[in-house]
């Protein structure tokens, strides 16, 4: 007999197109199962609502060993521009949407997107420098309280 999951939070702290995606297709996936779902973006995570960098978000090349032969050139002017160039025309092969048109399409289905408020008061951010799809800037204890009675995902 298996319980079956009624809630989760996700946790994006990466900003990078390999931290971020994993979180999208998991709260899709959830939705799509009738799960609820909880989008918790902090630190680098908030890129990806960021109104001037979600736009932006690249494939992250340097130390990145899932990358194999392109990891040793990763440092190097481009690499990380051409691999994300690479990353996005496979992805849209595959139908998977560019992050903003994700984003807006999870919350669609009715799921949360917060942002922390830890991490907003770090950089220095404001409601206004997110995306309307953030419903709020709530602290790590508000979060806890949202993700209470599921599972807590962290990417």
């Amino acid at each position: 007999m298996s319980d079956k999951i009624e809630k989760i939070s996700i946790i994006v702290s990466k900003g990078s197109l390999e931290g971020i995606y994993p979180a999208l297709i998991m709260a899709n996936g959830a939705r799509a199962e009738g799960i609820d779902a909880n989008l918790f973006f902090t630190f680098f995570g908030l890129d990806a609502v960021h109104k001037a960098r979600h736009e932006h978000i690249k494939l992250a090349t340097v130390g990145n060993p899932g990358l194999h032969l392109a990891t040793w050139a990763g440092g190097l002017p481009g690499v990380s521009t051409v691999m994300t160039r690479y990353l996005s025309h496979k992805m849209d092969e595959l139908d998977i949407p560019p992050i903003p048109e994700f984003v807006e399409m999870i919350a669609d289905t009715g799921a949360g997107l917060y942002a922390c408020q830890a991490s907003v008061d770090l950089f220095g951010l404001s409601k206004e420098d997110f995306i309307d799809q953030v419903q709020d800037i709530i602290t790590v204890g508000e979060f806890y309280e949202l993700a209470a009675g599921g599972q807590i995902i962290f990417t």
